[in-house]
Protein backbone atom coordinates (compact mmCIF):
# COMPACT_ATOMS: atom_id res chain seq x y z
CA UNK A 1 0.00 0.00 0.00
CA UNK A 2 1.70 3.63 -0.86
CA UNK A 3 1.91 6.29 1.23
CA UNK A 4 -1.60 8.47 1.15
CA UNK A 5 -1.68 11.67 -1.24
CA UNK A 6 0.38 14.30 0.12
CA UNK A 7 -0.45 17.69 0.43
CA UNK A 8 1.04 20.09 -2.55
CA UNK A 9 4.71 20.30 -1.74
CA UNK A 10 8.36 20.99 -3.42
CA UNK A 11 11.06 18.98 -3.10
CA UNK A 12 13.96 20.19 -1.11
CA UNK A 13 16.25 17.23 -0.62
CA UNK A 14 16.66 13.83 -1.53
CA UNK A 15 18.84 10.62 -0.03
CA UNK A 16 19.80 7.65 -2.31
CA UNK A 17 20.62 4.47 -0.50
CA UNK A 18 22.09 1.83 -2.38
CA UNK A 19 23.31 -1.47 -0.79
CA UNK A 20 24.84 -4.34 -2.80
CA UNK A 21 26.05 -7.76 -1.74
CA UNK A 22 28.32 -10.14 -3.94
CA UNK A 23 29.79 -13.58 -3.57
CA UNK A 24 33.30 -13.31 -4.48
CA UNK A 25 35.24 -15.93 -6.43
CA UNK A 26 37.66 -16.28 -2.95
CA UNK A 27 35.25 -17.41 -1.06
CA UNK A 28 34.49 -14.28 1.03
CA UNK A 29 31.15 -11.65 0.54
CA UNK A 30 31.43 -8.21 -0.27
CA UNK A 31 29.01 -6.10 0.84
CA UNK A 32 28.61 -2.48 -0.77
CA UNK A 33 26.54 0.53 0.39
CA UNK A 34 26.26 4.43 -1.52
CA UNK A 35 24.49 7.57 -0.26
CA UNK A 36 24.15 10.59 -2.41
CA UNK A 37 22.22 13.31 -1.28
CA UNK A 38 21.27 16.32 -3.54
CA UNK A 39 19.23 19.43 -3.02
CA UNK A 40 16.76 20.54 -5.90
CA UNK A 41 18.44 24.18 -5.70
CA UNK A 42 21.75 25.76 -6.07
CA UNK A 43 23.57 27.03 -3.03
CA UNK A 44 27.28 28.49 -3.00
CA UNK A 45 29.80 26.08 -0.93
CA UNK A 46 33.56 27.69 0.42
CA UNK A 47 34.86 24.79 -0.98
CA UNK A 48 33.30 23.20 -3.98
CA UNK A 49 31.55 27.04 -5.55
CA UNK A 50 28.16 26.81 -6.68
CA UNK A 51 26.76 23.37 -6.00
CA UNK A 52 24.10 23.01 -8.90
CA UNK A 53 20.75 21.66 -8.57
CA UNK A 54 21.24 17.70 -8.52
CA UNK A 55 24.71 17.48 -8.05
CA UNK A 56 25.66 15.44 -5.13
CA UNK A 57 26.15 17.30 -2.09
CA UNK A 58 27.40 13.91 -0.33
CA UNK A 59 28.26 10.87 -2.48
CA UNK A 60 30.16 8.55 -0.40
CA UNK A 61 30.14 4.73 -0.45
CA UNK A 62 32.18 1.80 1.69
CA UNK A 63 32.47 -2.25 1.08
CA UNK A 64 32.88 -4.40 3.80
CA UNK A 65 34.91 -7.65 2.70
CA UNK A 66 33.65 -10.36 4.97
CA UNK A 67 33.51 -14.06 5.72
CA UNK A 68 30.82 -16.72 6.21
CA UNK A 69 30.88 -16.05 9.92
CA UNK A 70 30.04 -12.71 9.15
CA UNK A 71 33.87 -11.35 10.32
CA UNK A 72 34.72 -8.01 8.67
CA UNK A 73 38.02 -8.71 7.01
CA UNK A 74 38.38 -5.51 4.63
CA UNK A 75 36.96 -2.47 4.72
CA UNK A 76 37.37 0.39 1.88
CA UNK A 77 35.67 3.51 2.18
CA UNK A 78 35.90 6.90 -0.17
CA UNK A 79 33.90 9.91 -0.19
CA UNK A 80 33.28 11.53 -3.70
CA UNK A 81 31.26 14.55 -2.92
CA UNK A 82 31.13 16.23 0.43
CA UNK A 83 30.57 19.86 1.61
CA UNK A 84 34.12 20.23 3.60
CA UNK A 85 37.58 19.39 1.41
CA UNK A 86 38.82 17.65 4.39
CA UNK A 87 35.75 15.04 5.11
CA UNK A 88 37.55 12.18 2.96
CA UNK A 89 40.62 12.58 5.82
CA UNK A 90 38.41 10.39 8.02
CA UNK A 91 38.23 7.26 5.81
CA UNK A 92 40.93 5.40 6.98
CA UNK A 93 39.84 5.22 10.33
CA UNK A 94 37.00 2.80 9.08
CA UNK A 95 39.78 0.28 9.11
CA UNK A 96 38.65 -0.14 12.85
CA UNK A 97 36.30 -2.09 11.77
CA UNK A 98 38.23 -4.95 10.71
CA UNK A 99 37.87 -8.37 12.68
CA UNK A 100 34.41 -7.28 13.82
CA UNK A 101 31.71 -9.39 13.39
CA UNK A 102 28.47 -8.13 11.93
CA UNK A 103 25.56 -9.63 14.42
CA UNK A 104 24.39 -8.23 18.40
CA UNK A 105 26.45 -5.59 19.30
CA UNK A 106 27.24 -3.97 15.77
CA UNK A 107 25.94 -0.78 15.60
CA UNK A 108 27.38 -0.50 19.16
CA UNK A 109 30.71 -1.12 18.33
CA UNK A 110 30.47 1.20 15.34
CA UNK A 111 29.45 3.93 17.53
CA UNK A 112 32.98 3.21 20.10
CA UNK A 113 34.84 3.10 16.86
CA UNK A 114 33.49 5.81 14.88
CA UNK A 115 31.30 7.58 16.61
CA UNK A 116 31.39 11.96 16.98
CA UNK A 117 35.01 13.07 15.52
CA UNK A 118 36.39 9.67 15.04
CA UNK A 119 34.43 8.68 11.72
CA UNK A 120 32.34 10.28 9.16
CA UNK A 121 28.24 10.64 10.19
CA UNK A 122 27.56 9.43 6.30
CA UNK A 123 29.66 6.85 6.18
CA UNK A 124 28.76 5.40 9.64
CA UNK A 125 24.66 5.49 8.97
CA UNK A 126 25.54 3.30 5.78
CA UNK A 127 26.82 0.56 8.32
CA UNK A 128 23.33 -0.60 9.51
CA UNK A 129 22.08 -1.00 6.58
CA UNK A 130 25.25 -2.69 5.07
CA UNK A 131 24.71 -5.46 8.44
CA UNK A 132 21.10 -6.05 7.12
CA UNK A 133 21.88 -6.40 3.35
CA UNK A 134 24.91 -8.82 4.54
CA UNK A 135 22.33 -10.87 6.21
CA UNK A 136 19.82 -10.89 3.38
CA UNK A 137 23.07 -11.81 0.93
CA UNK A 138 24.14 -14.60 2.94
CA UNK A 139 21.55 -16.47 5.10
CA UNK A 140 19.34 -17.50 1.96
CA UNK A 141 22.21 -18.64 0.33
CA UNK A 142 23.07 -20.60 3.66
CA UNK A 143 19.74 -21.45 4.76
CA UNK A 144 18.92 -23.38 0.85
CA UNK A 145 22.24 -25.74 1.52
CA UNK A 146 20.96 -26.62 5.43
CA UNK A 147 17.50 -27.53 3.78
CA UNK A 148 19.56 -30.84 2.33
CA UNK A 149 21.51 -31.12 5.58
CA UNK A 150 19.05 -33.36 8.22
CA UNK A 151 21.16 -31.68 11.20
CA UNK A 152 19.71 -28.08 11.48
CA UNK A 153 21.28 -24.92 13.46
CA UNK A 154 18.98 -22.48 15.13
CA UNK A 155 18.83 -20.14 12.50
CA UNK A 156 20.30 -16.74 13.08
CA UNK A 157 17.59 -14.77 11.76
CA UNK A 158 15.13 -15.87 14.69
CA UNK A 159 13.79 -13.29 17.27
CA UNK A 160 15.49 -10.36 15.10
CA UNK A 161 12.51 -8.48 14.19
CA UNK A 162 8.53 -9.13 14.93
CA UNK A 163 7.78 -11.50 12.05
CA UNK A 164 10.34 -13.74 13.07
CA UNK A 165 9.75 -14.42 16.82
CA UNK A 166 10.08 -17.53 18.20
CA UNK A 167 6.73 -18.03 19.21
CA UNK A 168 5.64 -16.52 15.93
CA UNK A 169 3.34 -17.96 12.67
CA UNK A 170 6.82 -17.82 10.33
CA UNK A 171 8.58 -19.72 13.23
CA UNK A 172 5.74 -22.53 12.83
CA UNK A 173 6.28 -22.52 9.33
CA UNK A 174 9.45 -22.54 8.24
CA UNK A 175 11.57 -23.34 11.08
CA UNK A 176 9.13 -25.95 13.69
CA UNK A 177 11.90 -27.32 15.14
CA UNK A 178 12.58 -24.22 16.49
CA UNK A 179 8.80 -23.02 17.28
CA UNK A 180 8.40 -21.82 21.06
CA UNK A 181 4.82 -20.87 20.77
CA UNK A 182 1.48 -22.91 22.00
CA UNK A 183 1.66 -26.20 20.64
CA UNK A 184 -1.80 -26.62 20.50
CA UNK A 185 -2.39 -24.38 17.55
CA UNK A 186 -0.11 -27.13 15.42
Amino acid sequence: MPLPAPVERELIHSRRIECRGYRRRDGLWDIEARLVDTKAYAFANAWRGEVRPGEPVHDMSIRLTIDDDFVVRDVQAVIDASPFRICSDITPSFATLKGLKIGKGWRRAIAERLGGVRGCTHLAELLGPLGTTAYQTILPLREAEERDNPVRTRPAAIDTCHALRSDGEAMRQYWPEFYTGDDTRR
